[in-house]
Formats: structure tokens, C-alpha cells, sequence
């Protein structure tokens, strides 16, 4: 069924684009055309072009219930869908190509304009009015478009939000559990054996890559890594709200993720602000959120940046004083091979480390982590070996700056140093500190943790915050 529409959608689509300004649209759409395409191409767009952007947008949708039309085909530009564009990226997609959050995002508006100007269905489908749809009655195809629209920072319609708030809830009860609709196409499935990166020496590999969290077998950081955060820690004192020293100031640290992470977080908070050996000088606030991987961090005006400066508002932390971050690496969705799954989630990290360092201007380290095991997973959100390979990310992203990428130069990224390493095999655990998961230690789904999964986390940051000498002057007393 999926191919047969496919296939109906393929035929038909044409060759439309923005029309030119005309007399009775007092907006210049060819203007408009070259800041749509400029968003898409990953520009960020100021807040006046946004807002043209959709003033353009309103103009073309009252034009188009204006005039109306019928047929198969919507007329050109009466649905504001690059027909051509949506075609090419429906064959790149039907190829077994990967395609970004906001392509896939583009290619949804089109099937859905296309579907409305056939009734509200497809061609060639049955009378099921929700044909994707599995016993659960969720088309999980249809959430996964719209949870990454939502990741990408656009704003759902009120339908398309509740359609996907009403999945999530179906998920977070266990749904979904054969995967299905929900699992890219492409997702690749884990080997038989996978092992902690802690664990293996510089002569083992996995796809290339050899053990250690540093490379060549090594858990300890390189004598120029050292330095370097030795400098960064030394930087790290109590700051006023203007961020000026001050023997009454205040060290914020905070959290920067998604659903696990905030899960982990908040349960480390809890415990480390009874710690005895935490500094009174220290403020931890967490402004890990629900569904916000890193391509949701990543959009400069997303949805989770307004909710993070309101946590520390209320925390009473301004933004001069954050200094030191935790930022746990994970998209949704993960698919294709490591490379393909590494290239875009390093890429969306380093989008958001530049954010944090503009927004948080004395931010001075940022601690990375990997996911937690997901051998247990139920759902394609980020199942293995994506949590396990999240890992070589972090380590990609640390030797990238100790070797002097611009990218990641410290005017514009915080000092990159790894936090408690956090994927241990399952029940099998690992060697280097017996830390294991079973399936009590997880939720329905595999993939987010229970009480007793977010304890073991929880307690590896603390530990790490308290005794590393990578975190311990700080956080310490």
C-alpha cells in the first residue's frame, strides 16, 4: 500500500514554485521564495525574515481559497509546495537516501497538501481512513514526520500537535512495540556483541574505530587536553548576575538533552544537592527537556531555549552565570550507517555548543555523554547501535579541538572533556567499573529509564562531578 501511493504521489507531482509578485498580493513571493530556500539550505533566518517568510505564507494560503481549483494536482504554488523540490526529495527517499529533519519535514507538508486535494486521502487507497495506521491506530510513519517537524523548530497545527502528543502517550505505555511505521527504513540493526568503549584496547576496533574514550586504548585525556582544562577550571569562579567575580556569586551548572537526560538529571540533582561535598557556591539547574535531542537544540529560535531561560530564572541564575554544562548527544530516529548517523548528529552539537557559548558567555566547559544501553529498546527512537556509537561523537568532538578545528575553537565552544562514560553491554556490564543494565533497570519502551536506571546514571555524574579532578574544583567545597 505505502508503494502503491508513493508511487500515484510520484506521478504526479509537477514542476511548481512561488509565483512572482502579483497585483493583488502585495507580497513579494520571489523575495520569499530565496529566504524559504535559504532556511532550508540551513541559514538562519533573523526575526524580520521570519516573519515575512510567513506573512508570504498567509498570502498564499488566502489566495489559494480564493481561487479554489480541483484535479489530482494542486495549480502552481496554491498549496506554498515546490512540487519539483517535494518530487526530488520523494526519489531521493524512495532510493534509500537519508533525509534531514527538515526535508523530511517538507516532504510530509507535501503528501498531506496532496492528500487534502484528493479528498483527504492518497490515490489508490483503501477506504481505511487512516491506512498507515497499526492495531494501535497510530501511523507511526505520520508521528515520526511530525515529532521531527517538531525537533526541527516548527510550530505544529493544532491537529498535527495533538495527533502527535496522543502517539508520544501511546509510546510512553508501551506502544508501538514492534517497531513498524516507527523504525526508519533504513535503520540498521545491532551486532551480536557490541563492547564498552572502556573496555577495549587500541588493538580492537568497531567499524574503524579503536577503544578507549580518548583513541588508542586510552581513558585518560592527552598532556595538552590536561593543560587546557586545568586553564578552563581555573576560570570557573562564583560570578554576580553581570558575571563579575564576586565572593557571593554563584557557579550554575546545567543540563542540555532530551527525555533521558532530563530523567537522569533531575534524580542527580536531587542527590547532589544533599551531597556534603558539594560547594554552596554551586546552583545545578536542569534544563534538560522532553522530546529536545540536539536537532531540536540546534535551531537557534527552537522550542527548548524560552523553557531553559525560564528554569534558570526561576532558579534565580542568570545566563552570565553558567559556566559549566552537561550536554548528552542523541537524535531521534538514528538511521543509515555510522557515518552517515555520526556525521549528522556531531554536526547538530556543534551547532548547539556555538548557541550555548553565545547565550552562556562564560560558559567554560562542557561535559559530553553518550546514551545509556538501549539492547533493550522496543521502538526505533534510538535503539542499537546507535547509543552505543553515540560515543565515538563525543570522542570525534574532543580530538577535533585538541587539534585545533575552528569550528570548535574556544571563542566559540566551550572546552570539550568527556563526563562519566555511561554505556555498559546489558546485564554483561563491563569491566571497567561493573556497571550493568537489566531490563527492570528501563520503561516500556526500552529506551527511556525507570526509577532505578535513572538512580545508576544519577550516580555516576555525581561521583564524577565530585571526584574527578576534570570537575572536582568546582563543584567541590
Amino acid at each position: 500500500m505505502k508503494t502503491t501511493i508513493l508511487l500515484a504521489l510520484a506521478s504526479l507531482l509537477g514542476t511548481a514554485h512561488l509565483r512572482s509578485q502579483s497585483a493583488d498580493a502585495p507580497v513579494d513571493f520571489d523575495k520569499a521564495r530565496q529566504l524559504f530556500e535559504k532556511r532550508q539550505g540551513g541559514a538562519t533566518l533573523t526575526a524580520e525574515e521570519n516573519a515575512f517568510l510567513e506573512k508570504a505564507r498567509e498570502a498564499h494560503d488566502a489566495q489559494a481559497q480564493k481561487k479554489g481549483g480541483s484535479g489530482d494536482l494542486p495549480p502552481q504554488g496554491q498549496d506554498g509546495i515546490d512540487w519539483e523540490k517535494a518530487q526530488k526529495l520523494h526519489q531521493r527517499e524512495n532510493a534509500g537516501e537519508k533525509l534531514n529533519g527538515d526535508e523530511l519535514g517538507y516532504l510530509a507538508k507535501a503528501r498531506e497538501a496532496f492528500a487534502k486535494r484528493n479528498g483527504g486521502q492518497p490515490p489508490s487507497s483503501s477506504s481505511n481512513p487512516n491506512p498507515g495506521a497499526g492495531a494501535d491506530g497510530i501511523d507511526w510513519r505520520k508521528a515520526q514526520d511530525l515529532f521531527r517537524r517538531e525537533q526541527s523548530g516548527e510550530k505544529l497545527s493544532e491537529a498535527d500537535q495533538k495527533y502527535l502528543d496522543h502517539a508520544k502517550e501511546v509510546r510512553s505505555r508501551g506502544g508501538n512495540r514492534g517497531g513498524g511505521g516507527g523504525r526508519p527504513a533504513n535503520q540498521r540493526k545491532a551486532p551480536d556483541s557490541l563492547k564498552p568503549l572502556t573496555d577495549m584496547t587500541a588493538e580492537e576496533s568497531y567499524e574503524g574505530e579503536d577503544g578507549g574514550l580518548y583513541g588508542k586504548g586510552s581513558n585518560t585525556p592527552p598532556e595538552p587536553l590536561k593543560k587546557s582544562a586545568d586553564t578552563a577550571l581555573s576560570q570557573i569562579k562564583p560570578l554576580d548576575a553581570e558575571g563579575h567575580p564576586s565572593a557571593s556569586g554563584k557557579i550554575a551548572l546545567v543540563s542540555i538533552s532530551m527525555s533521558n537526560a532530563t530523567q537522569e538529571f533531575s534524580f542527580f540533582k536531587g542527590i547532589a544537592d544533599k551531597d556534603s561535598r558539594k560547594s554552596d557556591k554551586l546552583t545545578i539547574v536542569d534544563c534538560a527537556q522532553g522530546g529536545q535531542t540536539m536537532a531540536a537544540w540546534a535551531q537557534p529560535e527552537g522550542r527548548p531555549w524560552p523553557e531553559a531561560m525560564n528554569r534558570l530564572k526561576i532558579a534565580e541564575v542568570s545566563p552570565q552565570q553558567v559556566q559549566v554544562a552537561w550536554v548528552k548527544l542523541a537524535n531521534a530516529g538514528p538511521s543509515g550507517s555510522k557515518t552517515e548517523h555520526l556525521a549528522t548528529l556531531e554536526a547538530d552539537t556543534i551547532k548547539v555548543l556555538h548557541l550555548l557559548k553565545e547565550r552562556f558567555p562564560n560558559l567554560r566547559i562542557a561535559y559530553l555523554g553518550s546514551r545509556i544501553y538501549a539492547g533493550y529498546a522496543t521502538t526505533g527512537l534510538n535503539p542499537e547501535p546507535y547509543a552505543y556509537e553515540g560515543a565515538f561523537a563525543v570522542r570525534h568532538l574532543i580530538q577535533q579541538q585538541i587539534s585545533g578545528d575552528k569550528s570548535l575553537a574556544l571563542a566559540k565552544s566551550p572546552l570539550l572533556l568527556w563526563g562519566p562514560y555511561l554505556w555498559a553491554d546489558g546485564e554483561k556490564g563491563r569491566k571497567f567499573d561493573d556497571l550493568k543494565y537489566t531490563k527492570e533497570d528501563f520503561g516500556g519502551d526500552g529506551t527511556h529509564p525507570s526509577n532505578s536506571g535513572r538512580e545508576k546514571v544519577a550516580k555516576q555524574l555525581l561521583e564524577f562531578f565530585a571526584t574527578s579532578p576534570l570537575a572536582k574544583g568546582w563543584f567541590a567545597k
